[in-house]
């Protein structure tokens, strides 16, 4: 009995360590032209699809290119997005929209954090957007979430 219960044990252990982290980015485009775009550092990680990070997805930024975008959003509204699991209170997953020069309003945008923290994001409607960074110091626009495996859907002209 004892081995068995061992064994069992031993399996739920394995089932929960293969599980892992992971995160997704989900676009919506009802602007009827543009790619959602996905950059992190130098890597173009989605065109539109939705991307799944296996791990953290640290530092990555999304915008609709509509053809006036430079590559790091320039010209055009940003969405920032770390998506990593807390580890400590308060050290969970963080969204922004940017409109921080050479940031500026291009269209519509906003995200949503799902399966888990379900409600919680943003939306910027105009180029004066409340939710926005204007400047470095805003951080009061971010929107956090202390939830494992949290995912994001960023939406365009909603």
């Amino acid at each position: 009995m004892h081995f068995k219960t061992t064994v069992i044990s031993l399996l739920a252990a394995i089932t929960i360590a293969v599980k892992g982290e992971t995160h997704t980015v989900h676009f919506v485009n009802n602007c009827g032209h543009g790619t959602p775009t996905l950059i992190q550092g130098p890597n173009v990680l989605s065109t539109g699809a939705d991307f799944t990070s296996n791990g953290p997805l640290i530092s990555a930024i999304a915008y609709l290119q509509t053809g006036a975008c430079g590559f790091n959003g320039e010209g055009c509204t940003l969405i920032e997005m770390t998506l990593v699991n807390p580890t400590t209170p308060g050290s969970g997953s963080s969204a922004d929209i940017s409109l921080i020069p050479p940031h500026a309003f291009s269209v519509t945008s906003g995200f949503g954090y799902f399966n888990g923290c379900d409600g919680a994001g943003a939306d910027c409607t105009s180029p004066s957007c409340p939710t926005a960074f204007f400047e470095p110091d805003d951080t009061h626009v971010q929107v956090a979430c202390q939830t494992n495996n949290v995912d994001l859907a960023v939406t365009f002209c909603d």
